[in-house]
């Protein structure tokens, strides 16, 4: 009896676990998320009757801190936080340029390919892939490249 106790709890313990890491694999990625349209407000509270703090446009990148009820408590790239309500947002496929100054897009994933633009900060693509510390993205305008993922936030 005692044996089949001792597999029990391992078999649970090993469920327990595999949960558990599931659960923090999902917050970990719903930690960021994309606005969903052009024109969105964040709040300096979480509900309609707050200040409008700051105007988003579609595809813009934000960190979620934490939630109260349908809202979240998001900081971008730059650290400036608020609120916004969770239906105008969708789970994060978006990254914003934070280099010091403007950097290269390149045609492959490393320094020595061909540079097809040169992307100011705070320039908002859609993630493709990545490989390595590379990123494939994709401007709103088409253009689809690579950027060393230091430079980019999230």
């Amino acid at each position: 009896m005692f044996t089949t106790i001792r597999r029990f709890s391992r078999t649970m313990a090993l469920v327990a676990a595999t949960s558990f890491f599931s659960f923090i694999s999902q917050a970990v990625a719903a930690d960021y998320v994309s606005v969903k349209t052009d024109n969105v407000n964040v709040r300096t509270g979480a509900g309609t009757n707050y200040q409008v703090s700051m105007e988003l446009f579609k595809g813009y990148p934000l960190k979620v801190v934490s939630n109260q009820g349908e809202w979240l408590k998001i900081v971008d790239f730059e650290n400036d936080s608020g609120w916004i309500h969770k239906s105008l947002v969708v789970d994060g496929n978006t990254v914003i340029v934070n280099g010091n100054k403007n950097v290269n897009m390149r045609a492959e994933a490393n320094t020595n390919s061909t540079v097809v633009a040169t992307v100011d900060r705070g320039v908002v693509m859609t993630k493709l892939e990545s490989k390595g510390k590379w990123v494939k993205l994709k401007h709103s305008s088409g253009l689809i490249g690579w950027i060393y993922k230091p430079l980019l936030w999230p």
